[in-house]
C-alpha cells in the first residue's frame, strides 16, 4: 500500500496465526470451547503488528463466546463470528473503516443471516462469511483515500478473507452432511490436524547482499521445509522457514551473501502446553521466558525502563541512556507481544515503562500489561527519536507519574523526519512518487520526494519550520555511505546556518536516514 518498507502486514498477520497453530498443534483438546481458547492464546502471545493484534483480537472474542461449549450449530458459530468482530472492534480507540475491521464486520453480517436460513449447516454459514469478507475488501478502496491513490485493497481485510476461504476449502474437500455439527465434522477435525511429524525446526534469519533474486530465493528454500516466508529487497531479505534440515537452508543462504541474526529453534521443545484446561491465568508461562537482557541496577523509584529498537547503534544509545532491557525490533521486524512481555519479565522492577518506537508495535505493547503482574505502562512512542527523547527525559530520582508526564511531552516535542526510497509508484497524500525515488516522512505522514538526499530534507526541515527548532540530530542507517552523511550534513547547514547538526550512527535498516528535530 506504501511506498516505503511497511510494518508488513502479511508476515504480521502469517507468524500471529501460525503462534496460534502451533499451540493448538501441541494441545490433546477437542472440544471447540478449549480449541479456541488455546488458539485466541497463542495469537496474543505470538501478535505482530497492528494486525497481529487485531487478529488475536479476533480470536479472543470468538473464545469467549464458545466458552465451555464442545461444540456449535450454524447459529452459534455465526454468533461467534459476530462477537469475534466486536471484540475486534473494541480493541481499537479509534476503529477505521475500510481495514480488517470493517470486513471481519461484514463477514460475520453475512454467517448471521445465512445462518438463519432453512438448512443451515456450518459449511454455509462458512461460505457466506468467505463471500461477505471477500465483497467487503473489494469496497475497501472506496472507504480509504490512501487505498484509493494506491490501487489496492486492505492487506489486513484480504488476508482474514484468506483464512476464512481457507476453512471453507476444508469443507469442500470433505464434503460433510449439512446438518453437520462443527466438533463431530470430519472436516473440522482435518482443519485441526497438523502433522503428526511437526515442523522441524523454526530457522530465521537476514541475509545481506547484491542484487538478491527475492523470487528464486523463495522458491528454492520453499523446497527445503514449509511455512516460508521470504521478503525483501535486492540488497536484504528477511527468511524464515520450518524445517527438519536448517543446516541445509543456512549453507545455502551462506553461498549467497551474509547470514545475519540467525536464530534457530527446536519447535517440538519450544511449544509447550501454555494453559491447562481450567486456567484462563496466560501470564505464569508467560513469565518463563529467557531474559530479554541484562537488567541495569535497581534505581531507587523502582520503574524499569524497555524499548524497542533496531540497528546495533541505536541499540547502544538506548542503553547508554539507561533503557534495561531492548528488544530488538521495527519496521518490517515487528516484535510480538511475547518478546516484549519476556524483556519486561526479566526486570527486578513492578513497574515498567514500555517505549515501542514505532506506530506498528503499539497495539501489541498494549497487551503486554494484561499478561503479567507487573504494572507496564505503554508510552506510546512513535519513531526513534520520540523514544530518545522520552528516555532522556526519564529520571531515577522522580516518581513514576511525574517521569511518564514528563517523557511525554518530551516525545511530544520532537520532530521526526525518516528518509528512504520508494519501493514502487504510487499516489499518497496527493504526493506521485515514482520507484527509487528518495522520499521523506514527517511524523510518519508522506511529504515530499525527490532525487537526492539533501533536496529532500531541506524541504521537509523547511516545512516543519526550522526557526522554531535548534537541533537536527541525524542518525544514519546501514545503506547510508559516509559520502551520502557528509552532503547530507552539508546540505543542512548551508541552508539552515542556525541549525546545530549532530550525528549518530543508527544503523538501522530500510532507513539510511532518521532526523531528530527539536
Amino acid at each position: 500500500m506504501f511506498p516505503v518498507p511497511d510494518g508488513d502486514t502479511g508476515t504480521n498477520m502469517l507468524l500471529t496465526l501460525q503462534s496460534a497453530v502451533e499451540d493448538v498443534r501441541d494441545s490433546p483438546a477437542k472440544e471447540v470451547g478449549k480449541v479456541a481458547h488455546i488458539a485466541a492464546h497463542g495469537s496474543l502471545m505470538g501478535a505482530r503488528g497492528n494486525s497481529g493484534v487485531i487478529l488475536s483480537q479476533i480470536f479472543r472474542g470468538f473464545a469467549k463466546h464458545v466458552q465451555g461449549q464442545a461444540d456449535l450449530n450454524p447459529k452459534e458459530l455465526a454468533k461467534a463470528l459476530e462477537e469475534a468482530a466486536d471484540a475486534a472492534y473494541r480493541a481499537v480507540l479509534k476503529p477505521t473503516e475500510g481495514t480488517i475491521l470493517t470486513v471481519a464486520r461484514e463477514a460475520a453480517r453475512a454467517a448471521v443471516q445465512a445462518a438463519d436460513e432453512q438448512g443451515a449447516s456450518a459449511r454455509s454459514v462458512i461460505a457466506a462469511a468467505a463471500a461477505g469478507a471477500k465483497t467487503a475488501v473489494e469496497k475497501t478502496p472506496g472507504q480509504l483515500a490512501i487505498l484509493r491513490e494506491a490501487g489496492v485493497v486492505d492487506a489486513g481485510g484480504y488476508g482474514l478473507q484468506i483464512m476464512l476461504e481457507g476453512m471453507l476449502r476444508t469443507f469442500d474437500e470433505s464434503a460433510p452432511p449439512a446438518e453437520v455439527r462443527i466438533a463431530s465434522s470430519p472436516a473440522a477435525q482435518k482443519a485441526l490436524a497438523l502433522p503428526e511429524e511437526g515442523w522441524g525446526y523454526c530457522t530465521e534469519f537476514i541475509l545481506e547482499g547484491e542484487g538478491l533474486d527475492v523470487e528464486k530465493i523463495r522458491e528454492e528454500i520453499a523446497a527445503m521445509g514449509n511455512s516460508v516466508l521470504v521478503v525483501g529487497e535486492p540488497e536484504v531479505v528477511k527468511v524464515h522457514v520450518h524445517t527438519d534440515e536448517p543446516t541445509r537452508v543456512i549453507t545455502y543462504a551462506g553461498g549467497l551473501g551474509t547470514v545475519a541474526k540467525l536464530n534457530v529453534s527446536d519447535m517440538s521443545k519450544q511449544h509447550q502446553l501454555i494453559l491447562d484446561e481450567s486456567s484462563h491465568d496466560a501470564a505464569p508461562a508467560a513469565r518463563q521466558a529467557a531474559p530479554a537482557s541484562k537488567p541495569a541496577a535497581e534505581r531507587r523509584n523502582g520503574v524499569g525502563l524497555v524499548a524497542v529498537t533496531a540497528g546495533q547503534g541505536l541499540m547502544e544509545i538506548f542503553r547508554d541512556l539507561g533503557v534495561d532491557a531492548i528488544v530488538e525490533g521495527g519496521q518490517t521486524m515487528n516484535p510480538s507481544t511475547q518478546d516484549m512481555l519476556h524483556a519486561v519479565d526479566t526486570l527486578p522492577y513492578g513497574e515498567v515503562i514500555l517505549l515501542p518506537n514505532n506506530r506498528n508495535v503499539i497495539l501489541a505493547a498494549r497487551e503486554v500489561d494484561k499478561l503479567t503482574p507487573k504494572r507496564v505502562h505503554v508510552l506510546e512512542t512513535g519513531s526513534i527519536p520520540e523514544g530518545i527523547e522520552a528516555v532522556v527525559a526519564f529520571s531515577p530520582e522522580r516518581e513514576l507519574d511525574d517521569n511518564l508526564k514528563s517523557m511525554h511531552d518530551a516525545a511530544d516535542r520532537v520532530q521526526t523526519i525518516e528518509v528512504t526510497h520508494a519501493v514502487r509508484d504510487t499516489k499518497s497524500n496527493g504526493l506521485r512518487v515514482k520507484k527509487g525515488d528518495v522520499i521523506a516522512l514527517i511524523n510518519d505522514k508522506l511529504k515530499h520526494a525527490g532525487g537526492d538526499y539533501g533536496e529532500v530534507v531541506r524541504k521537509a526541515l523547511q516545512d516543519l519550520g526550522p526557526d522554531s527548532y535548534e537541533l537536527v540530530t541525524v542518525f544514519t542507517g546501514q545503506e547510508a555511505s559516509s559520502e551520502d552523511r557528509e552532503k547530507l550534513v552539508q546540505a543542512i547547514r548551508e541552508t539552515f546556518p542556525s541549525l546545530e547538526v549532530e550525528v549518530q550512527a543508527g544503523g538501522q535498516q530500510h532507513y539510511p536516514f532518521i532526523l531528530a528535530v527539536g
